[in-house]
């Protein structure tokens, strides 16, 4: 049979071992732990990759403790607006949708965006009206009201300056989620979700619903799912950047996912880290920063939970 396989993020920055209460690290190693279980049941039932990264990341959406649907931080105006995308890499389909409120868990709109609508990528009222279409029901704000994330917002208000996410640092920790996986007939799939930066400005839109800059899958290479500094991995395209050298220069994925973490994002100033899987169920999770929320699972055996470097 067909190893599988999958791996799951939270964000990666500055988690110094030592700054958080035990009480807090475990509780993010048992969310990490049970959006993994979630995702691994359904591949180790037979289920397809696409379903198990939508699951993982909906376990992750519902956890105030990452920065994505119920947990999203607050934009400049005391709002939320989400991203998010997932893609598969057998035929290349894929949904994103950006700048959204309301939706209890962004990744399953994105998934109707993939396979209920000719369309790849819709953003704001368009994407709201869409949703609507489908008889979403919108959640209120008091839903994705979190004091610690309106203390953290409070602190930014009324200036010019933004926080990626809700370490006591600023600009030290990425919190988007996402997840990748292989499931027994050999097939990819990542999905990717966040609820952006504190007190950003202007609908800013980072890599994270962004095809080939923070998600990406294809069944020739891999599937990646990127958290970290957006601007860079835009930039630096990384998500495809990945599978690019796999395709054309026939690296492994550790060598390929070490090249644009360890070394192209750095040349550009940006720094983050991602998870990534091939179809042969190998899984990869560079990170240059302290940190990176992370898990992962094989039939092959080997689950780890992870926070920091070591």
């Amino acid at each position: 049979m067909q190893p599988f396989a999958i791996a799951i993020h939270g964000g990666a920055g500055t988690l110094v071992k030592g700054m958080m209460t035990p009480e807090k690290e475990k509780a993010y190693k048992q969310a990490l732990e049970t959006a993994l279980d979630k995702g691994y049941a359904v591949l180790s039932a037979g289920g397809t990759a696409t379903d198990a990264v939508m699951q993982s990341v909906i376990e992750l959406e519902n956890c105030p403790l990452f920065n994505a649907g119920k947990g999203s931080v607050f934009t400049a105006d005391g709002t939320h607006e989400m991203d998010a995308a997932i893609m598969e890499g057998s035929a290349l389909n894929a949904g994103a949708v950006s700048l959204i409120s309301g939706i209890e868990n962004p990744v399953v709109l994105a998934r109707d965006v993939m396979e209920k609508s000719d369309h790849v990528f819709l953003a704001g009222e368009g994407a709201m009206k869409f949703a609507r279409s489908l008889n979403y029901k919108l959640k209120d704000e008091a839903y994705f009201f979190d004091q610690f994330r309106y203390d953290q917002w409070k602190e930014l208000k009324g200036t010019d300056a933004f926080q990626l996410d809700h370490s006591v640092k600023k600009d030290s920790k990425f919190g988007t989620v996402g997840a990748v996986a292989c499931d027994i007939h050999g097939n990819l799939a990542a999905a990717t979700s966040t609820g952006g930066m504190t007190n950003k400005r202007f609908g800013r839109i980072g890599d994270s619903p962004i095809l080939g800059a923070g998600n990406y899958a294809n069944n020739k290479t891999c599937a990646v799912s990127c958290t970290g500094s957006g601007e860079f991995f835009i930039r630096g395209v990384a998500a495809y950047d990945v599978s690019c050298l796999m395709e054309y220069r026939g690296l492994s994925l550790e060598a390929a996912t070490n090249e644009v973490i360890q070394k192209r994002l750095l040349e550009i100033g940006g720094d983050g880290g991602l998870i990534a899987v091939d179809v042969h169920g190998n899984i990869a999770m560079p990170f240059n920063t302290e940190g990176m929320y992370r898990a992962s699972n094989t039939s092959l055996g080997g689950k780890t939970v992870q926070i920091y470097s070591n």
